[in-house]
């Protein structure tokens, strides 16, 4: 999971694709932190985003590295509604405290559960990292 974490960072911009009813939709993301053994991601819930992963919390994270390097994620979004959890996320990624505060009543974190993480490129094997 920590390989899955500073591979997104490095990253620096992911993609977070979600459904909406039958049509796919994929967003730019950043922030990411590990809390309590999982790894999370946050949004607001007044964005469609939260919605989505609410209805249907099956997703699809996927980046791309400097190197030339790809990762695709599949997991579960599964919300969690600690203050804890939101104070964590937004202490890992300080960038998102001019937009939320852990107890605003709309910043939301969601960890990801049953996660597989393939990295490829076109020159290596792919790796697999499942957490």
């Amino acid at each position: 999971m920590e390989e899955v974490l500073e591979y997104l960072r490095e990253c620096g911009t992911f993609y977070l694709a979600t459904m909406d009813d039958d049509q796919p939709r994929v967003r730019p993301f950043g922030a990411l932190g590990i809390f309590e053994g999982k790894l999370y991601t946050s949004t607001s819930n007044v964005k469609n985003v939260f919605a989505q992963m609410i209805k249907n919390p099956k997703v699809e994270i996927s980046g791309m590295a400097k190197d030339g390097s790809w990762i695709r994620l599949t997991a579960i979004a599964v919300r969690d509604d600690r203050i804890e959890a939101r104070q964590h996320l937004l202490e890992d990624n300080p960038s998102l405290k001019s937009l939320y505060a852990a107890d605003d009543g709309k910043y939301e974190v969601f960890y990801l559960k049953n996660a597989t993480a393939v990295i490829s490129s076109f020159t290596g094997q792919p790796k697999t990292i499942q957490f």
